[in-house]
């Protein structure tokens, strides 16, 4: 089993390379040529087949289209500048918070 999560920072730190780079010489780069709208696209088709894989009972193939959710989540987080430290700050102030309470206190927010 793998016990190493540090490969979600490291992989937040190359799409964030890949940012600045944008040479065209890898997906990640292409992703960041084509802009904003593209970006959002991608997540959101990537959204889609997780849903299509969960109805097919298909576990593995859920597996692998969570991992392309989680990749397209960090490259629109690198396109906001942010990193996967900033969700696990946010995941650690909910901890222990009642999901309905976290909600209500997000909605005072907006």
């Amino acid at each position: 089993m793998i016990n190493d999560l540090n490969v979600l920072r490291r992989l937040s730190e190359l799409i964030l390379s890949r940012k600045e780079t944008q040479n065209g010489d890898s997906y990640t780069e292409s992703l960041f040529s084509k802009g904003h709208e593209h970006i959002l696209k991608k997540l959101s088709e990537e959204s889609a087949e997780v849903v299509m894989a969960s109805k097919d009972l298909d576990p593995e193939h859920v597996v692998r289209e969570v991992a392309d959710l989680w990749f397209h989540s960090l490259v629109v987080m690198a396109y906001h500048g942010k990193r996967v430290e900033d969700i696990a700050l946010e995941l650690e102030k909910r901890e222990g918070v009642s999901g309905i309470a976290e909600k209500a206190s997000r909605r005072k927010d907006e």
